[in-house]
């Protein structure tokens, strides 16, 4: 039995294996993260501009400096993120 990439493979198999071993690396969103730095939330919403030029998919916390609870309260959207803050402090995002 040949190995997904084997070198023995014809070159119309192996066109086809690489394809389905890249393409869902390569369509993970995580591939297209942007880092928003230095935001300041206050206690409360905050509305961020994601600067995505699309809908995001998600996002994370990169840095946090101080203790709050950080959640998203509204619906993903094409041009900003909507988080509630349980205190003030100072984070960067990841949005994809």
């Amino acid at each position: 039995m040949a190995s997904p990439l084997s070198p023995n493979l014809p070159w119309n198999l192996a066109n086809t294996k690489w394809a389905a071993s890249l393409n869902p690396v390569l369509k993970n969103p995580l591939n297209d993260v942007s880092i928003i730095e230095n935001i300041s939330l206050t206690t409360g919403t905050n509305v961020i501009n994601h600067m995505l030029g699309r809908t995001q998919q998600g996002w994370f916390l990169v840095d946090q400096q101080g203790i709050a609870s950080i959640f998203r309260n509204a619906p993903f959207n094409s041009s900003t993120l909507s988080l509630s803050s349980s205190a003030n402090v100072l984070v960067s995002i990841g949005v994809f």
